[in-house]
């Protein structure tokens, strides 16, 4: 279940207006489609690839597209520009994908803990939003491999937090991701069972809103994927600072429905574009390079 912390529309429209952002909410959370094909979304000049098309399901190939679903609120990896437009360069990934397929890539804009079951659901063909690889949600679908990403705390400028000794502080977290899951509640565990207050994890239906609440100073750090957590700093450089060191890297995955045929078509596809650059270039254009890898596994948290 996913928990809302409202802000204020004032301290919200605020914070807003501090970090530069667009609404990335995505809404009510029913979703809203917004197709992006192989033409103006493939800015990398990347081709269709006729052998790997031939390797869609018919389905999919019929319809000559492929349902994503994703929470474009998490910059640089997935976000809104101010047309609604999904961007970044998790969406640039996807896009090159679909253009060598041949197909187009339609978005439908969600909340995060709802993607996985609206594709175990037949709803999305794939989820495309930064999840992290875990053993438990490979129970569920299946993760194409394509980057790895760590975890990175931040504190308000000036503050010291340290990730490791934050019993008793508010840390903010968007609801559904592994930080809110699995890394922040072992780390409030590891407090009580010492003695010490747990941690006040405040969950929030976006990254924005969690980082903004870090900018209002309404909790006293946030954690994040690193490359979110770093762009949220190179925005807010004035008013937040890192806490601590990158850690706990583990890959990120595109979701697919368990077992389906279309995970080896994700899996060869984006081997593909490892192979021939445009991955690369794509990861250049947007600074996250950091992350990247040179083989596309499948339920490589499983391997580990």
């Amino acid at each position: 279940m996913r928990i809302r912390y409202a802000l204020p529309v004032v301290a919200v429209a605020t914070a807003l207006l501090l970090t530069g952002c667009v609404d990335n909410s995505g809404g009510s959370g029913s979703g809203s489609t917004q197709g992006s094909g192989s033409g103006a979304a493939n800015p990398y000049g990347v081709k269709k690839d006729d052998a790997l098309a031939k390797t869609l399901p018919s389905k999919i190939a019929k319809a000559g597209e492929i349902s994503v679903g994703m929470d474009a609120t998490y910059a640089p990896n997935e976000y809104k520009d101010s047309s609604g437009k999904p961007i970044g360069w998790d969406v640039d990934l996807a896009n090159a994908v679909g253009a060598k397929l041949g197909v187009k890539m339609n978005y439908t804009i969600a909340k995060f803990d709802n993607i996985i079951p609206s594709i175990t659901g037949g709803r999305y063909d794939i989820g495309v939003s930064s999840f992290t690889d875990t053993t438990e949600r490979e129970k569920q679908v299946d993760f194409v491999n394509y980057y790895n990403a760590g975890i990175l705390w931040a504190s308000q400028k000036g503050k010291t937090v340290d990730p490791d000794n934050a019993c008793g502080l508010k840390v903010a977290v968007e609801a559904g991701t592994y930080e809110d899951t699995d890394e922040v509640p072992a780390k409030s565990k590891a407090c009580t069972d010492a003695g010490k207050p747990a941690i006040q994890v405040l969950k929030f239906d976006g990254q924005d809103q969690a980082t903004n609440a870090l900018v209002l100073g309404q909790v006293d750090a946030m954690s994040a994927d690193s490359p979110i957590t770093e762009y949220a700093i190179s925005k807010q450089s004035g008013k937040i600072q890192p806490a601590g060191k990158t850690f706990d890297i583990a890959p990120y995955g595109i979701a697919v429905d368990k077992g389906a045929p279309l995970t080896k078509v994700i899996q060869k596809t984006l081997q593909s574009l490892v192979d021939d650059g445009t991955y690369t270039t794509i990861l250049k254009k947007w600074g996250v390079e950091d992350g990247a890898v040179t083989t596309v596994d499948v339920n490589a948290a499983s391997k580990q």
